[in-house]
C-alpha cells in the first residue's frame, strides 16, 4: 500500500492505517527502537506507542514523508524511554556512548542560547547538506540509527578507526560550527 494512503487511513480514523504501517514499516521502526534500547521487548514497546502517538497526530498533520514522520515519532519515543530507563545508570550502552559523543558538541536541551529545537535543527541541516554523501550517510547511521561503528565500518567498506577518524572529525566540524552561530555544547 502506498503511503499516500496509509495517511488517509489515519484521516479517516480507519484502524487499518496501524496494520498497513506495521505491515510497511513495523521492522524499520523496530530497528531504529532496538538500536536505541538494545532489547527488542522494549522496542515493541516502543514501536507500538509509535503507532499510537502516529494515530493523535494525523491528523492534525498531513506528513510530507511519511517514513522520516514516523522514524522520527518512534526515535524520540525510543530515546524517551531510554531516558526513562536509565535514569539511575549511566554508561555501557551503545546509547550511551553515541549520547556521551554528541556531548562534546551539542549543547543540552535546557540551554539558554536555543531559542526552539527548529533553531538548533536548521544548524545541523545545514551541516549535513555540507557534507559529502558518504559522510552524511555515515553521521546518520551513527547519530541517527544509532549504529554501531563495526556496522557502519561494514556498510560503507571502511576500516573501523577510518569510521572512528571520520565521525571524530565531523563533531570537531560541528561543535566549530555550533560555536559560529553561539551555540556551545
Amino acid at each position: 500500500m502506498d503511503d499516500r494512503t496509509i495517511i488517509q487511513h489515519y484521516w479517516d480514523r480507519d484502524e487499518r492505517a496501524i496494520t498497513e504501517t506495521d505491515e510497511k514499516y513495523g521492522s524499520y521502526c523496530h530497528k531504529i527502537a532496538e538500536n536505541i534500547l538494545e532489547n527488542s521487548e522494549d522496542a515493541k514497546e516502543c514501536v507500538n506507542d509509535t503507532y499510537l502517538k502516529t494515530w493523535n497526530s494525523v491528523p492534525p498533520e498531513w506528513p510530507k514523508i511519511f517514513p522520516a514522520f514516523i522514524g522520527k515519532i518512534v526515535r524520540n519515543t525510543a530515546f524517551n524511554y531510554y531516558t526513562r530507563i536509565h535514569a539511575q545508570k549511566r554508561g555501557g550502552s551503545m546509547t550511551a556512548v553515541v549520547l556521551e559523543e554528541l556531548d562534546e558538541c551539542v549543547p543540552d536541551k535546557n540551554a539558554e542560547f536555543i531559542q526552539d529545537d527548529s533553531e538548533l535543527t536548521g544548524i545541523i541541516n545545514t551541516f549535513l547538506e555540507s557534507l559529502s554523501e558518504r559522510n552524511r550517510e555515515i553521521f546518520v547511521l551513527r547519530y541517527w540509527y544509532n549504529e554501531k561503528i563495526s556496522y557502519i565500518a561494514a556498510t560503507m567498506k571502511m576500516s573501523e578507526n577510518s569510521v572512528f577518524s571520520v565521525l571524530n572529525r565531523m563533531r570537531r566540524k560541528l561543535r566549530k560550527i555550533l560555536e559560529e552561530k553561539g551555540v556551545k555544547p
